[in-house]
C-alpha cells in the first residue's frame, strides 16, 4: 500500500467528485448550495462508478470520470428532489 499514491487517489476523487456536482446541479438547476452540490458530487460519483462497474462499464481518464460523476450526481438530485416532496 502506497500511502501518497492513496492520498493522491483520494484529493483526486473529491475533486472530480466536486467539479461533477458542480456541473450536476448546474444542469438539474439545483437548489441546493454549492457545497451540497459537491457533496452530492463525491457519493454519486462514487455510486454511479459502483453501479456502471456492476453491469460492465468502466470509465477511464479524467473525462470518463467526470461524465460518470455527472450521471450519478443528476441521479441523486433527483432522488434528493424525488424525497422532499
Amino acid at each position: 500500500m502506497n500511502f501518497f499514491g492513496d492520498l493522491f487517489g483520494f484529493i483526486l476523487t473529491i475533486v472530480i467528485g466536486g467539479i461533477s456536482g458542480w456541473i450536476a446541479g448546474r444542469i438539474m438547476k439545483s437548489e441546493h448550495s454549492m457545497l451540497v452540490n459537491i457533496l452530492i458530487g463525491v457519493v454519486g460519483g462514487a455510486v454511479a462508478g459502483a453501479l456502471f462497474g456492476l453491469i460492465g462499464i468502466h470509465f477511464g481518464g479524467f473525462i470518463g470520470y467526470i461524465i460518470c460523476g455527472i450521471a450519478g450526481s443528476c441521479l441523486l438530485i433527483t432522488i434528493v428532489r424525488l424525497i422532499k416532496k
